[in-house]
């Protein structure tokens, strides 16, 4: 069963590891069916402030609401289940096959056929089921292992889906192949998408609206035309020119 997009929203929040403050009051709001790119270099908050949304960090200050809903009011199981999530190196059960591994959450969820919804997001993401089901993750290479992290993701047909550098472990030309699977699978479903990466050019291929963050502060929002045409600070100014340099350079060789 498709469910509506949600809506994503962080308000004044405040995220604290010790004597560190790695999220300093930010607000951020997602509309429902749309893309948002969190990016920034290690250490900016762009993946506590994901990991706020299904509960994997709890904020010190402020309020975070997935689907106008505060995520403190509801089990943390039962969030996690409506919220698909890809981290970086897929999290996949090593001693399942892959068929099992895409059917967890509409199993949990009490779904009446959680290998049918494993299918056909397995075909979804470009993995044919007939070759690909019954393997177990160590048979695949890197690209297919992120590719079923986004089949289990999407298989009981979340309102949000939370990537958190989910291509950033492959090779280039893997990690372009699995992008455009990605990019295919937004345009066939209404989901809202909230990605963390560090590479501007990713997230202005796979996202509407890039979201800069530095030092746990937002320090811009817009598409990637906007940081580069007025950037608002000296940092998303620099980190801009560092993109394009990579991409210069990428093209002479």
């Amino acid at each position: 069963m498709l469910r509506a997009p949600l809506a994503l929203s962080a308000r004044d929040v405040t995220c604290r590891y010790g004597d560190l403050i790695a999220v300093r009051e930010v607000s951020l709001d997602v509309a429902p069916g749309s893309a948002v790119a969190l990016v920034g270099e290690s250490g900016s908050g762009k993946t506590t402030l994901l990991r706020c949304f299904n509960r994997m960090v709890t904020p010190e200050r402020g309020t975070i609401a997935v689907g106008g809903v505060d995520v403190t009011t509801e089990a943390v199981a039962e969030l996690r289940r409506r919220i698909g999530y890809v981290p970086q190196h897929g999290g996949l059960l090593p001693h399942w096959r892959v068929l099992r591994n895409v059917a967890l959450v509409p199993t949990l969820l009490g779904d009446t056929a959680p290998s049918d919804a494993a299918l056909t997001a397995l075909t979804l993401v470009g993995l044919a089921p007939d070759r690909f089901a019954n393997r177990f993750p160590h048979e695949l290479s890197g690209g297919q292992r992120q590719r079923v992290a986004l089949a289990r993701a999407l298989a009981a047909r979340p309102g949000v889906i939370l990537l958190d550098e989910p291509f950033g472990a492959l090779d280039a030309i893997t990690r372009s192949d699995v992008q455009a699977s990605f990019a295919a699978m937004r345009a066939a479903l209404e989901v809202t998408t909230l990605l963390v990466t560090h590479d501007l050019a990713e997230a202005a291929r796979l996202a509407s609206e890039i979201v800069v963050m530095h030092e746990g502060r937002i320090e811009q929002r817009g598409t990637l035309a906007d940081l580069q045409r007025t950037p608002a600070t000296p940092y998303v100014a620099m980190l801009v020119e560092r993109a394009m340099a990579v991409a210069s350079s990428l093209v002479a060789s």
